[in-house]
């Protein structure tokens, strides 16, 4: 992951209320608006054990 999303992550999913699950749906919404990956944001949800659900495509694992 770009180190220097982590802290935009972070910031992004705080300010969302999102700290254990989020949909597919919020993931892609999140990185498209502000510019970063959806890899970065499915690899930060990876690492910090939040779940990702309905995933439309098969891209967070």
């Amino acid at each position: 992951m770009n180190s220097e999303y982590k802290d935009k992550i972070a910031e992004l999913l705080k300010k969302e209320g999102i700290d254990t699950v989020i949909t597919c749906e919020q993931a892609l919404s999140i990185a498209k608006n502000n510019d970063i990956p959806a890899e970065d944001i499915g690899k930060f949800c990876n690492s910090r054990g939040i779940k990702i659900r309905q995933c439309q495509l098969g891209c967070f694992k």
